[in-house]
């Protein structure tokens, strides 16, 4: 019975630091950085979402999607399982040596020459021919973007003008002014494509 009264007393202490440390660090602590996010960040708090003219949720501006409709600007591809999965992000783990990633490659670059009606030796932007390391990436270059204008023009009736110029109203700095590179972030563009086209 001592023994017992005196195991209760050196785990009592335990016990209750235990249960305090639950309450805050398992609730107190979550709820209050969640509050704290929705006040100041809602949108990023939220995922940020996208919406559509209508109102619709059609994606994230963190997470890329698939387009492959000519009258869209196409973003990296995916390994992420069937693409853009965001429960399996990953690469594809090929190396720069790969016959495979050489493969997927060239057939790539063959498909987006044919769509944009270009030559067989014409040169793509690497980044539309080859998966990021998460497979989620939802940017590409401004020139990845340009490079894919004159098929977007064509497919919808517009000027290259106006596209290079939406384009460029689309393009994102670099963060702080140095860190990464100019960037335009896929759906974000296809939205105002969209918008323009309803003009």
């Amino acid at each position: 019975m001592t023994i017992f009264r005196s195991m209760l007393t050196l785990l009592r202490p335990a016990i209750l630091l235990t249960l305090i440390l639950v309450v805050i660090l398992g609730l107190a602590y979550p709820l209050a950085i969640t509050g704290v996010a929705q006040v100041l960040f809602p949108h990023q708090s939220d995922g940020s979402l996208l919406k559509n003219a209508q109102g619709e949720t059609i994606g994230s501006s963190l997470i890329g999607q698939s387009f492959t409709d000519t009258r869209y600007f196409w973003g990296r591809p995916s390994a992420a399982g069937d693409g853009y999965d965001a429960t399996a992000s990953g690469g594809s783990n090929l190396g720069p040596t790969s016959q495979k990633l050489h493969d997927e490659a060239a057939q790539r670059a063959a498909a987006l020459r044919q769509a944009s009606g270009l030559p067989s030796d014409a040169v793509v932007p690497a980044e539309l021919v080859t998966a990021s390391g998460s497979g989620l990436d939802p940017d590409i270059s401004p020139d990845a973007a340009n490079f894919q204008v004159p098929r977007v023009a064509r497919a919808r009736s517009l000027p290259e003008a106006t596209l290079y110029t939406l384009v460029k109203q689309q393009t994102t700095g670099r963060t702080l002014g140095i860190l990464g590179e100019p960037r335009v972030n896929v759906l974000k563009l296809n939205l105002a494509l969209d918008a323009l086209a309803q003009q």
